[in-house]
């Protein structure tokens, strides 16, 4: 294999722009919102809102930064340059370790969807196949990669568009569902227990996985790298925020709960899939199913993209091993993909070992890592605004909105969600795994790092 050391810019504005949107509809929302519905009932509408205009704000200071400084490493290197070496050490390797951590949970999932079709088979043989197959596409050229992003998130952004008509549809014409007196429709958010069922404590209760939902978009700001004109893709790619967090995520999860009532909607599989189920649409939940499977497999690619480029951007720095820096003729940092296969491995065995438990589990730790890099994102953009000239700030090309509330406001919630995350007896072990996460990375850093960077 041909060996360079650069990245190839493969990554039109269309690529971006569906990456963007794609990457706002994976697990998270197709598995994980049983849970956050399960928690808060309807007022999970709520948390996804407020969640939704935290990340905004994330995304629109990385933003800022990744248009003012594009490279692949993007977030780790915007902290090692803002905060200091050690923020952007722990910022980029938590960054890699959120994508691992996601992209079990979401082999996880694709294991689980699988079983609609083949109960009888072992969930782990899907999940090997897959992670074979999608390290394979990670090894071609960047372009593959864009293309098949785009084409998985057609996919997905029109089955929730089919989902979110469909849903009125049946509420409008007052569709009955089988052997039972239940009418879908807008009452249901509030006749089964109220909006908000489980109290205020169930309500803030959520936000851990409704949070969880959303990790991953900010592979916006890794594509910078390897992006034909980052100057123009991203601002359109983050600006497209809002709009797909009230249509893919609070709309579809108000029909959801308008055509099912809430508490009858479990985690086994997919509740969207449950409810066109249940509905006695049966070729409609088979259907579903291949687009769930569709957003797991997109997810997965894109984590380890993602991981990918943030550790061939901190090899370049000495934050990791320089092998990592190394990439193939076609432009791809081939070794990182290879690390990625064979850390995803694991989920093959989670999933043989403790097949009932490991989503809830890996979801939990998954928060923790989005939050944290989140943070770090936020505080990296106060040091650059603090470091740039006053000509230089109103210079940028897409600068932060509501400068300094905003982002303000966003930190603060990023420290309550980690609160969160402490004080509730399911998830406190995520802060635990959490915390001796940043230990270890510390002992690495002052081991195997510190003077390397001094001597560079």
């Amino acid at each position: 294999m041909s060996q360079t050391s650069s990245l190839k810019r493969g990554l039109n504005t269309r690529h971006i722009r569906f990456l963007a949107l794609g990457s706002a509809i994976g697990t998270g929302l197709f598995y994980g919102s049983a849970s956050a519905i399960k928690l808060a009932g309807p007022s999970v509408l709520l948390a996804y809102i407020i969640s939704g205009i935290a990340i905004y704000i994330v995304m629109r200071a990385l933003g800022e930064m990744a248009v003012h400084h594009p490279v692949s490493d993007s977030f780790s290197r915007y902290a090692s340059d803002y905060i200091g070496p050690f923020a952007g050490f722990t910022t980029g390797w938590t960054y890699v370790f959120e994508m691992v951590i996601v992209a079990l949970a979401d082999v996880t999932a694709f294991g689980i969807y699988m079983g609609f079709w083949f109960p009888d088979v072992p969930r782990w043989i899907w999940i090997l196949s897959l992670i074979f197959f999608l390290g394979a596409i990670n090894l071609i050229h960047v372009k593959v990669f864009g293309e098949l992003e785009f084409w998985f998130s057609i996919i997905k952004i029109s089955a929730i568009v089919a989902m979110i008509f469909g849903g009125f549809a049946i509420m409008l014409y007052g569709f009955h569902m089988p052997n039972s007196d239940f009418t879908p429709g807008i009452a249901n958010l509030w006749q089964h227990g109220g909006f908000m069922p489980n109290g205020f404590i169930g309500f803030i209760a959520c936000f851990s996985v409704v949070v969880f939902a959303f990790g991953g978009i900010e592979v916006i700001g890794v594509t910078a790298g390897e992006t034909e004109n980052p100057k123009k893709s991203i601002p359109q790619a983050i600006n497209a925020v809002p709009i797909r967090i009230i249509l893919f995520y609070v709309l579809t999860i108000f029909i959801l709960m308008s055509i099912f009532p809430w508490n009858q909607i479990g985690s086994q599989g997919s509740p969207f899939v449950q409810i066109f189920e249940g509905l006695g649409l049966k070729s409609a939940a088979a259907v579903l199913n291949i687009v769930v499977i569709t957003a797991a497999i997109s997810a997965i690619n894109s984590d380890v993209f993602g991981a990918g480029r943030m550790m061939y951007g901190m090899a370049q720095k000495g934050q990791a091993p320089q092998s990592f820096s190394k990439t193939s003729k076609h432009g791809v940092p081939w070794l990182t993909v290879v690390a990625m296969v064979i850390i995803l491995l694991s989920g093959v065995i989670l999933n043989y070992l403790i097949p009932e438990n490991v989503f809830e589990i890996i979801a939990s730790i998954a928060t923790f890592a989005t939050v944290y890099v989140w943070l770090m994102i936020l505080l990296a953009h106060f040091g650059m605004r603090k470091k740039l000239t006053t000509d230089e700030i109103k210079a940028l090309s897409f600068p932060m909105i509501a400068w300094p509330v905003a982002p303000i406001i966003a930190t603060l919630f990023m420290l309550f969600v980690i609160g969160l995350i402490g004080y509730f007896p399911a998830t406190r072990p995520a802060l635990y795994v959490g915390l001796a996460w940043l230990a270890l990375l510390f002992v690495m850093y002052q081991l195997y790092v510190k003077n390397k960077i001094k001597n560079s």
